[in-house]
């Protein structure tokens, strides 16, 4: 582990209106004046064929460590010592810091250290939290419950015979100060202490997050009954293909826009959802802005083509070029946003091409 013995010192999203949306919006739109073109441009054919369409709602994301945790020293005062450098990661059992040279060391937990452990305390829920600590580091320390026994003392001293000390120095107990349960390893991002300052009991000596990461999105709220804990995404990250992951939750509370945004849309408002993803061997950027796609739904055996070939027809409606010369109107159905497919309910066969812009 790295230690500082200085002084020391973790996401605002914009919800990307999806593209079918955007792209249906055009070919909608009434068409305009005709002008003679200065070049012809240049085309080339798509055929209209059956496949599946998929309903998507794209976001834009922020990838992130999830959680945000404050490290408090419930110890007797005394003197930071030495703490975890930005950067670090502390596992349970590791060393947070240090105050009169004392180490602080992390345990894995939901519910945080209230009083000291030690023989004929009360049962409770700390207690069994742990000893599933002790247990989960090889131990020993006999049934996990909430009873602290002899066998739970005595994992406490094979634990202590493992920090270095002699026979005569464990104890099989542990005070409030010496540890602190976090609900998962801890990356530190900041020390919220000087080394070297005094501390007492409830002074904040470190920030960090968890070691996960997660992307953070907002979701229109006109978008959110579409979309639905466990449904699978597709994240686009910078500079790598795109990964699969999970929609595994959604805010109730909805937010407004603020400044320029708002008085450009005071109606619009948003919630917060979490993806989780499978991130590629090597990716090591700590935050980055992704787009997500998220899948809400799939039709099949629908025809399909390039919502580049729809036209905007003559009074309005839809209309395609056709390969082989004139036009036909056609009416569209569902828009694939992620792949650039468009559902074509009738005015077409299957097999027929049409023309599209060449790419």
């Amino acid at each position: 582990m790295r230690w500082r013995r200085g002084a020391g010192a973790v996401v605002a999203l914009v919800v990307a209106v999806p593209l079918a949306v955007g792209v249906a919006y055009a070919v909608r739109a009434e068409p305009t004046a005709t002008t003679t073109p200065t070049a012809p441009i240049a085309t080339g054919t798509a055929t209209a064929t059956r496949g599946t369409l998929t309903r998507t709602v794209r976001v834009e994301g922020t990838l992130a460590y999830t959680g945000t945790y404050a490290v408090d020293y419930q110890g007797v005062p005394g003197v930071l010592t030495a703490a975890a450098a930005p950067g670090t990661t502390v596992g349970r059992g590791g060393i947070l810091f240090r105050v009169s040279d004392a180490p602080v060391r992390l345990l894995l937990g939901d519910v945080p250290v209230y009083r000291d452990f030690r023989s004929g305390m009360s049962d409770g829920p700390d207690v069994r939290q742990l000893e599933a600590n002790l247990a989960a580091m090889g131990l020993r320390p006999g049934t996990v419950d909430r009873h602290f026994s002899a066998a739970t003392a005595a994992a406490i001293r094979r634990w202590e015979a493992s920090w270095g000390r002699g026979a005569y120095a464990r104890t099989g107990r542990l005070t409030q100060g010496q540890v602190v349960f976090l609900p998962a390893p801890l990356r530190v991002t900041a020390t919220q202490a000087r080394v070297g300052a005094a501390v007492a009991p409830g002074a904040t000596v470190l920030a960090g997050t968890s070691t996960n990461r997660a992307v953070v999105a907002s979701l229109d709220t006109a978008a959110r009954g579409r979309v639905r804990v466990g449904d699978e995404v597709r994240v686009s990250l910078p500079d790598t293909a795109a990964v699969p992951g999970r929609v595994t939750a959604i805010g109730q509370v909805a937010t407004a826009p603020a400044g320029d945004e708002q008085q450009a849309n005071p109606d619009a408002a948003t919630v917060q959802i979490t993806v989780t993803l499978s991130l590629p061997r090597g990716f090591s950027l700590d935050e980055a802005p992704v787009t997500v796609d998220v899948t809400t739904g799939q039709q099949r055996d629908v025809l399909l083509l390039p919502i580049a070939a729809l036209l905007a027809a003559p009074g309005g409606g839809y209309q395609v070029r056709l390969a082989g010369g004139g036009t036909a109107p056609v009416e569209p159905g569902r828009f694939d946003e992620s792949t650039g497919q468009v559902e074509i309910v009738s005015g077409l066969a299957d097999g027929q091409s049409v023309e599209v812009p060449a790419s």
